[in-house]
Parts: structure tokens; sequence; C-alpha cells
């Protein structure tokens, strides 16, 4: 739910966001090396989420501390809502926001296949929350096609690296599979409630039967596209 609360943000730096380039190569997103500043890292992250499995989880299913709630609660404003409106020169007041967050990769062939988002997606915001992501691979790519060798821009998952794009019919983006405490987190603007609602069950769904080991396994090589 939106936080319709429009004082200035306190941790996310709005003025480097705001400042941070757009491209339109090889479609509009924009990157920001530290929308957290990095001295808040170790504070936030002793708060963080818990995430034991590979994949995408609902934030509602997800127990995390104060200090990583108010990093939520200031994606979740008015405030920076008008800040993505900014920056894609767009209105986002009827497109209400989901947010998942992925902790783990297991490094296993289907992961990070190449994919341009669901059509009920109006613009996706991405967050790194990994204390490092010393790898070559693992990191997103925004991509001209649906090959992932095929890139224009790579997003390092690590803490306060926020990067942000519209959502269009070639906004083709994935990564190549690399084991890891991968944990980042993905804030959508969506068509509809309902829509959200659909996405919370769905996680929901996949972190039960993530839960039981026999089921767990199979996931694990499972085409991504399942969950």
């Amino acid at each position: 739910m939106m936080r319709l609360n429009d004082s200035p943000l306190s941790i996310l730096d709005e003025r480097a966001i705001l400042a941070s380039e757009v491209y339109h190569d090889p479609y509009d997103f924009s990157f920001t090396e530290h929308a957290i500043a990095p001295n808040l890292k170790d504070d936030i992250l002793a708060d963080a989420p818990k995430i034991p499995d590979r994949g995408s989880y609902g934030l509602p299913s997800l127990r995390y501390g104060e200090k990583f709630g108010a990093v939520v609660q200031e994606l979740l404003s008015l405030r920076f809502r008008q800040l993505v409106e900014k920056k894609f020169d767009m209105d986002l007041s009827d497109k209400p926001p989901v947010i998942v967050m992925m902790g783990n990769t297991t490094g296993h062939y289907n992961e990070g296949y190449a994919h341009p988002d669901s059509k009920h997606k109006i613009v996706t915001v991405l967050l790194g929350f990994s204390r490092e992501w010393p790898y070559e691979r693992g990191r997103l790519r925004i991509l001209r096609s649906p090959d992932r060798e095929d890139y224009a821009f790579e997003f390092p998952p690590e803490f306060g690296r926020m990067m942000m794009f519209r959502v269009c019919d070639h906004s083709w983006h994935g990564f190549l599979p690399q084991k890891g405490q991968r944990m980042s987190l993905q804030l959508c603007y969506v068509d509809s409630e309902s829509y959200v609602r659909k996405e919370y069950w769905r996680h929901n769904i996949s972190a039960i039967a993530k839960s039981i080991p026999l089921l767990r396994r199979a996931l694990d090589w499972a085409p991504k596209r399942l969950h």
C-alpha cells in the first residue's frame, strides 16, 4: 500500500536518485550508485530479512527489523513515487506498488533467464542489499534482446545501488547464473490492486513449497518462470 507522506526522505538519497541520468538505449532506465549512504549499510543489513532459499519472496511473508522497515516505508512513500514519476515523466498516481525480495541464487542453469517483465508492470525499481557481490556473473543485465550476452549495462546487486526502468515489450533483462547471497529488493508499480494480491499470493505459495525439502529440490531445477 502506498504511504501518503510527502515529507523529505531521510534514508534514500533524493538528490542522487533525481540526478542520475536516464538512458534510452535499449529502453528507458536509470542507475544510482549510492541511493542509500554506505555508512548506513551495517545497521540496515542487520535488520534485513533472512531469506534461506532461491527465488523471490513477497514482502508481506518476510520478517525484518526496524531499520530495514524504515527503508521499505520510504520506498512506499508518495515522495519516492514522485521521484520515479519525475525520472520518467509519467503519472503513477493510480499504479499501486508491489515488493518482492530475492536472497540467494544457486547458480543453476535456469536462473536469470531473459524476460521483459509482465505487461501488468509499469515501472520496476531494483535496490541492492548484498553486502558485496565480487562475481562477474550474477549481475543484472539490461539487454538489447533475449540473448543474455547482448547487454548494454550491468547492475551489481550491492547495498544501496538502485536501478529503475520503464517496462515495455522489449525491456529485456536477466543475469548469468552465479551461486551466492544475492539479496535485492524489487518494487514494481503495477496496473491494479488485483495484480498486487495475485503476486503476493503466488510468491506465498512458492515460499510454502520451498519450505518442503522434496518440493524445494524439484523447484531448484524447474524453469524459473514457474515460480
